[in-house]
């Protein structure tokens, strides 16, 4: 006779949704039919970041030098007058009306808006979202806002997705994918940065890292880079080989400059929100402040107006050092100026540009003092800043080695940008994205780690001596047991002759039982016998024995043999929350490992003596 298998299959509660026998991954082949919508959000996002430049660029040459046209322009040639004043506070107060009767959320810079749109929002956004946003931002920048363009169309190629996604029956974890799809294609498109997107996605948007997102999203990055070419340009957008050949103690050197510009990250962190606080404390209503951020950024156009707008011919002047120091000087601090009070003020443009420059001319300031180009170091400072400030330390790296295609200054930029995320994540509880979350009353934490209890098996935490009834003991018997004996167990398995288990058997059953009367010689086995029974085997992981309590509802699972049904222990919800606690016990209780051996040792023998 063939060993007897349990009845019970996983998909009798789960619907699929977890798994017995668990794998590296969870990916199934619904992810071939999100690479196949990655390809058209791909596309999407790649020409709304056509559209969002072709936008700022028309603005910019309407507002400032009345013309009609979508090539780019430097704000070094716009006229210094009384109109370079006026210009931006009609912008912010464009802004303003945009965002108070259209939508609020096209104000900031799009990021910490789509990570609350993936991790409250279910990955959905509204399509008046991707209209306001990229015509906001354009109006912004095009008056003179000292932004970038990538904030608002990672929220716009954001948009593009989620709106796409919408339109099928997705889940909220496949939408929030076609949403970070959106994203990267965006960014790749204006940078041309394919890489630095993926790594951005898994640093900062996505907060998982697995197959099911990261394959969609890099297709989005690779169809983008695909397009560029046909909108914008090829290869990198700021070409520069430095060929730099620094002595074994120059990653010291590079380590320090990103230390640096950690601290100038938290400076600016800091202030930018304080003064985000003094705006929020104004009497009036916070429709008018992107004006009166206007006024600081034409006032700081009079003094340089190379600040105004996203400022890309600076970083190429930062790279190939045509620009000189006293410039670089009065760049870094008016533009850091303009751009806390415009940002604080809740206007609509993003953050990385602006980041560039304040590193790279930092850092081209250092360089003065340091052994060959000080664009090389100015490199350094753009990706050091960007890393420590948007905590993303990979991103900042492959971001700078995508901008110029100098890959062999890999290795410096990898020690610069670690260093500066070590200083902002050791000084500053939030980065610069994720307190303005935080002020919305919702806190994020940004650290991966393998979920225990996809990591150990029901056999780690289970009871393994289970106390049972015998399923032909009779009902009077079960309630004078629970009546006579106070200090027992809640619930108790039911077990046949051969240890299978049939049901479970509560105190509360055993009091509703003792009020009706023609129960009392019932057996056990005839009330309790259910072939829907939930139940798991020893090595099915705990994750799986927790999606079976949530799905049936059930304080406790029986654990059984696979083979014959066998009873071999018991986990119960308070089991699952001791493994949390050991997982937080490793992390914090510290001691010697070889010291610790020793005394357990002299421990053990001590208990074996007496």
């Amino acid at each position: 006779m063939p060993p007897q298998k349990t009845p019970h299959r996983p998909h009798d509660f789960m619907g699929g949704l977890s798994r017995r026998k668990a794998g590296d991954f969870t990916t199934d082949k619904r992810v071939l039919a999100l690479v196949g919508m990655a390809l058209i959000v791909g596309t999407g996002g790649a020409f709304a970041a056509w559209v969002l430049v072709s936008l700022i660029s028309l603005v910019t040459n309407l507002v400032w030098f009345h013309r009609f046209s979508i090539a780019a322009v430097s704000m070094a040639q716009a006229p210094r007058s009384v109109w370079m004043v006026i210009i931006p506070v009609i912008g912010g107060l464009v802004i303003g009306l945009m965002a108070r009767f259209g939508s609020e959320k096209i104000r900031g810079h799009g990021i910490p808006e789509a990570i609350e749109a993936i991790l409250i929002g279910g990955s959905r956004m509204s399509p008046k979202v991707a209209i306001l946003k990229p015509l906001s931002s354009a109006i912004s920048i095009g008056t003179g806002g000292p932004f970038g363009a990538e904030g608002p169309i990672i929220m716009t190629g954001g948009a593009i997705g989620s709106l796409f996604a919408q339109c099928y029956h997705l889940s909220s974890a496949e939408r929030k994918t076609l949403l970070v799809a959106g994203a990267a294609a965006g960014m790749t498109a204006i940078f041309g940065s394919p890489i630095a997107a993926i790594m951005l996605a898994v640093e900062l948007l996505l907060f998982e890292w697995k197959p099911r997102s990261f394959i969609p999203v890099a297709v989005a990055a690779c169809v983008s880079i695909c397009w560029r070419p046909f909108l914008f340009q090829a290869g990198p957008l700021f070409p520069k080989q430095f060929h730099m050949d620094l002595p074994w103690w120059g990653i010291l050197l590079c380590a320090a400059v990103g230390i640096v510009a950690g601290l100038q990250s938290g400076i600016l962190t800091t202030l930018l929100y304080k003064i985000e606080d003094l705006f929020e404390a104004l009497p009036i209503h916070w429709m008018w402040c992107p004006a009166l951020g206007g006024v600081v950024i034409g006032l700081g156009g009079l003094i340089e107006p190379r600040v105004l707008g996203v400022g890309y011919d600076i970083i190429d002047g930062l790279l190939n050092g045509s620009i000189l120091p006293a410039a670089v000087l009065t760049i870094l601090l008016v533009k850091a100026a303009i751009w806390l009070v415009a940002l604080s003020s809740g206007t609509s443009g993003g953050v990385l540009a602006p980041l560039l420059i304040f590193g790279g001319a930092l850092g081209w300031l250092l360089g003065l003092f340091l052994p060959g180009d000080p664009g090389f170091w100015a490199l350094l400072g753009m990706a050091a800043m960007m890393g420590g400030t948007m905590r993303a330390p990979l991103t900042g790296t492959f971001f700078a080695v995508e901008l110029t295609g100098d890959v062999s200054a890999l290795l410096p930029l990898l020690a610069a940008t670690v260093a500066a995320y070590a200083v902002t994540v050791l000084l500053l509880r939030r980065s610069i994205l994720t307190e303005k979350i935080a002020r919305r009353g919702q806190h994020i934490t940004r650290e991966y780690g393998i979920d225990p209890f996809e990591f150990s098996r029901a056999r780690d935490i289970m009871i393994k001596e289970v106390d049972t009834f015998p399923a032909d003991m009779t009902v009077a018997d079960v309630t004078h047991f629970f009546m006579a004996t106070p200090k027992t167990h809640r619930v108790y398995p039911v077990v046949d002759g051969k240890g299978i288990v049939k049901g479970l058997v509560s105190r509360g059953d055993a009091l509703r039982w003792q009020q009706d009367g023609t129960l009392a010689d019932q057996t056990l086995g005839d009330l309790v016998s259910d072939s829907s029974l939930p139940t798991a085997h020893s090595d099915d992981t705990v994750g799986y024995v927790a999606d079976l309590m949530l799905a049936t509802d059930a304080g406790r699972i029986p654990i059984v043999d696979a083979e014959n049904g066998e009873l071999r222990g018991l986990v119960a919800r308070k089991d699952l929350l001791r493994l949390r606690h050991s997982l937080r016990a490793s992390e914090t209780e510290r001691q010697p490992y070889f010291g610790s051996r020793r005394q357990m040792g002299e421990g053990h023998l001590g208990e074996g003596r007496m």
